[in-house]
């Protein structure tokens, strides 16, 4: 399959690493989560535990940072066998709602992409997360200006892309979608007909992994969101 975006009309975009920095911060607090427990388990160990206790809990919580607290303070509970101070509890609730105040920090080159794009195609957000917290970083970001539509998924699997599609009445043949996820903003779009464009962030969360000797479709991959501007018209 040759890349041809030549029928793209509408351009679809991950938010989370892809415009803006986020996994980052959960690298750091998972850090300093580590750090308080460190009493209690090995760090390996206190990594394991959340990362078990993460997965465990996404059908109920999802994806975002209120989920990822919660799962922290379960944690916390089990590998202290219920002993752990109110005072570790309170300082894991002020990580997470650091990380909820954090500011927005801009990926390389994002506003140069849509300000170059935005009048030849149709730009719109879809994300997965807590709703209130990916609507606050968007706002944020200052990148709404840009985008005709913004979604934000409780997952990003098929059946989410497909119905949200058909819902705004999209071509699959004019659709194409860039984020930096192989599971969540590749896949699903490349089993679906559509075409991806995948861009790594450099730190990517355990459960997003997946090999790329899993992808039997073609598509483009880029080491920035600039390249992009090679591809596409503008």
């Amino acid at each position: 399959m040759e890349i041809d975006f030549t029928g793209i009309k509408v351009i679809g975009f991950d938010a989370d690493d892809t415009l803006w920095v986020n996994e980052t911060y959960f690298r750091e607090t998972e850090e300093r989560f580590a750090e308080l427990l460190e009493g209690y388990e090995t760090k390996n160990k206190i990594d394991q535990e959340l990362f078990k206790m993460e997965m465990a809990n996404l059908e109920l919580y999802g994806y975002g940072v209120k989920g990822f607290m919660l799962s922290m303070i379960e944690s916390a509970l089990d590998l202290s066998n219920g002993t752990i101070p109110q005072q570790i509890i309170s300082e894991i609730i002020s990580l997470g709602k650091r990380m909820i105040s954090h500011p927005v920090e801009l990926l390389d080159g994002v506003v140069e992409v849509l300000e170059k794009l935005k009048d030849t195609y149709r730009l719109i957000v879809l994300t997965k997360g807590d709703l209130l917290d990916q609507e606050r970083k968007l706002e944020k970001s200052g990148l709404s200006q840009y985008f005709h539509h913004v979604e934000v998924l409780s997952d990003k699997k098929e059946s989410n892309y497909k119905s949200l599609l058909d819902h705004l009445d999209i071509d699959i043949n004019q659709f194409l979608m860039i984020g930096n996820s192989l599971k969540s903003d590749i896949l699903p779009i490349l089993n679906l007909g559509a075409q991806a464009v995948h861009i790594p962030f450099h730190t990517t969360w355990a459960h997003e992994i997946v090999s790329e000797e899993n992808i039997v479709n073609n598509h483009l991959k880029l080491n920035s969101l600039k390249e992009i501007l090679n591809y596409l018209e503008h």
